[in-house]
């Protein structure tokens, strides 16, 4: 039996999208969890998505999902929703008459926020803003199979399409910024730059501060998959910090002579004890 990485749902997702990339006309590539991936690597990018399921570290995906200020508490509710849509799908599967799922329509709503959320912080292209709104279940999907399951699956087969008319409406007059190129948050984190600090640089401070975190990691810019360098590099920090050390040389030495000198004491009393 596979691991699981975050829930059931999502691991399927990420396994299917994996599998299925070189069959992009196919029922599996655009089926509801696959295209959940898809709308999450136009809204971040796959190194964002996919990164942390190969490391196994959930802390990181947490981490990418929230670096354009998505709350960790609706990251939560997010990938609890897909997990949720899944059961009724898996039990639908067994029924004549299918159950409504609810899921279908607020996971899709919730990803539309985090594509505004971006907007509103960070340049998004024209060709961005296409790729995503053509993955979301509307009439106006290139994609048959996404048409034809929004026909089957929601009540009102209009619903997402208004809800993402409504939201670029109400944001339609955000002046772009200039795209800013970031990494994972714990990384900054690290070097002593919270969500906040990072926000406020533009994108000529956030690349110096870019460099200066694949500096302290010891790994090269021009490399390939410098940013999988990175997720593990996170992955093997936050290992390193969760052992027990105060964090200082000096204190740590006092603290193992505290702990061998407490051990002796207690032979001694023992000793005197048994005698």
């Amino acid at each position: 039996m596979e691991p699981v990485f975050i829930n059931e749902a999502f691991t399927k997702a990420i396994n299917d999208y994996l599998e299925n990339k070189d069959k992009q006309d196919g029922i599996v590539y655009n089926s509801f969890l696959v295209v959940f991936i898809r709308l999450l690597s136009i809204i971040y990018n796959e190194l964002d998505v996919i990164n942390p399921y190969m490391i196994g570290s959930v802390e990181s995906l947490r981490s990418n999902l929230s670096k354009y200020g998505y709350l960790e508490s609706n990251i939560n509710k997010l990938l609890a929703e897909l997990q949720l849509y899944y059961d009724i799908e898996k039990n639908n599967a067994k029924l004549d008459i299918k159950e409504n799922n609810p899921h279908f329509i607020t996971i899709q709503k919730q990803l539309i926020d985090m594509f505004i959320l971006k907007k509103l912080n960070f340049h998004v292209t024209e060709k961005e803003t296409k790729e995503f709104y053509n993955l979301l279940y509307t009439e106006h999907s290139n994609e048959p199979l996404i048409v034809s399951y929004n026909y089957l699956t929601a009540k009102d087969v209009n619903e997402i399409d208004n809800y993402y008319k409504k939201k670029m409406a109400e944001n339609k007059k955000v002046t772009p910024v200039e795209a800013k190129s970031l990494l994972n948050l714990k990384a900054y984190e690290i070097i002593g730059y919270n969500l906040e600090k990072v926000n406020a640089m533009n994108s000529k401070e956030v690349d110096k501060l870019n460099h200066q975190v694949y500096d302290y990691f010891k790994i090269r810019e021009n490399a390939i998959n410098k940013e999988y360098l990175l997720e593990k590099a996170i992955e093997a920090f936050t290992k390193e910090q969760n052992k027990v050390t105060s964090g200082n040389g000096y204190v740590d030495i006092l603290l193992v002579m505290g702990i061998i000198t407490t051990l002796i004491m207690l032979g001694v009393i023992l000793k005197v004890l048994v005698f």
